[in-house]
Order: C-alpha cells, then sequence, then structure tokens
C-alpha cells in the first residue's frame, strides 16, 4: 500500500503543476524597450533581480546594504530580491541542514515571512538568471508590491538588517506568512503577475515561475558571473 505522505506529495505536485499552468495576464506583451531585471533560480527558490538605481526607484532608500561595498570592494549595481520563510532563511545555511521537525512546522503550520537581499555586480543573464523587460509602469507596480511586503520604519532610521548565509547577501523583516499554498515561488509569482506580467495562477514551485520566463538568447554554458546563485 502506497503510503498516505507519498500520495499526499503525489497530489500536490499535480496541483502545482496545474495551477502554474493557469496563466494570468494573458494579453501581457514584452516591451522591446524599458526597465531590465531578471528572474533567478537555484532550482528551488526564485528571485527578482533589479538595478539598484533606476528611473523608477532608488533601492538605496529602502535597503541600506544596496548602497555598500561588497566584500571584494565593488558596488552593487542590481539586488535580487527573495522572500521566504525566517527561520529557514535564518537557520540553514544549506538544505541538507532542513531538519524534519522544521520542515513538518513549516509544511503543516508555515512561520513568519522574511526578505533575502543579494547585491550583485554587473549580472549576466544565464538559464537561472533570465533577462525580463518592464515598462517603467510596470516596473512601478513591481516595487509597489516588493515595498508593501516590508513593515514600515519610523521617519529617519534606517532599516534593520540580518546577517545571512548567504554569501553577500542580507536578511530584512518582512509581513506575510509562509505556508505550502504561499511559498516564497508563489511571493514571486504574485509580485510579477501584480506587475502585469504573463504569469501562472498558483506557482508554489520554482518551476512554476521560470517556465513563464524565456531563457535568454545565449549558449546554455553561460553563467552570472560574479554572483552566484540563491542559495534558498
Amino acid at each position: 500500500m502506497i503510503a498516505l505522505p507519498v500520495i499526499l506529495l503525489a497530489l500536490f505536485l499535480l496541483a502545482a503543476w496545474i495551477g502554474s499552468s493557469i496563466p494570468r495576464n494573458v494579453e501581457w506583451d514584452e516591451p522591446d524597450q524599458g526597465i531590465a531585471i531578471m528572474v533567478e533560480t537555484n532550482g528551488v527558490h526564485t528571485g527578482i533581480v533589479m538595478p539598484v538605481v533606476s528611473e523608477v526607484k532608488d533601492w538605496r532608500e529602502t535597503f541600506p546594504s544596496a548602497g555598500m561595498l561588497r566584500e571584494d570592494g565593488r558596488m552593487p549595481t542590481h539586488i535580487a530580491i527573495g522572500w521566504g520563510e525566517k527561520e529557514v532563511f535564518l537557520n540553514v545555511p544549506e538544505w541538507s541542514d532542513l531538519t524534519a521537525t522544521t520542515a513538518l512546522r513549516v509544511a503543516m503550520f508555515g512561520g513568519d515571512g522574511l526578505m533575502r537581499v543579494g547585491h550583485y555586480a554587473l549580472p549576466q543573464p544565464s538559464d537561472h538568471h533570465r533577462p525580463l523587460m518592464l515598462r517603467p509602469a510596470e516596473y512601478r507596480r513591481l516595487v509597489e508590491q516588493i515595498e508593501a511586503a516590508l513593515p514600515p520604519v519610523d521617519e529617519g532610521e534606517k532599516r534593520f538588517s540580518y546577517d545571512s548565509y548567504e554569501r553577500g547577501a542580507r536578511n530584512y523583516d518582512a509581513l506575510g506568512r509562509y505556508t505550502l499554498a504561499n511559498t516564497c515561488n508563489q511571493w514571486v509569482g504574485d509580485v510579477l503577475a501584480n506587475a502585469g506580467v504573463e504569469m501562472g495562477l498558483w506557482t508554489p514551485l520554482s518551476g512554476g515561475v521560470m517556465k513563464w520566463i524565456d531563457p535568454p538568447r545565449v549558449p546554455a554554458t553561460a553563467r552570472l558571473r560574479d554572483n552566484g546563485r540563491p542559495r534558498s
């Protein structure tokens, strides 16, 4: 007899595939010009890569770390935003460190949200970092979605950040609750969809997000220079 957990996992994967295949914003078309972003993945987690400064937003005003030198002495040109479960981001360096207790708690009860901010210098497109062009109005909506996921800070005060196991990244408090229905990838899918980008309805897994973003027209061996890939 097939164990109940196996059946539940199979049902979840099937539902995720179906949900991510139902399109939102079917009329959307990618413009030739605008503000270039990237959607990144490590195969488990997705994130959104944006220029530190654009005509729409200066992220140094929101994330103090975006205006600080990286470990290699270079200033970041882009930030990578990912949202996830707080305890996992803060206390799980590698997926192999994820305990069954933590995984079960997150699966059954969820957990508080946290925002991971990576700092990149001149990121290059790859299969894992797929470029996407947005109109200024679309990018403005994307920015508003990200800002809405952050708790307010008092005027004149800088936003507090935590150390991150991800090299060169910082963690910031975030609103929202992580659940199996509202995962890190669902958050990315919702942010992109609410900006107007064509995206699946329910995207709890990374593949459900990435299948809507065309890979770059570069050799498959190309990789994001100097930046690495998001951990979790």
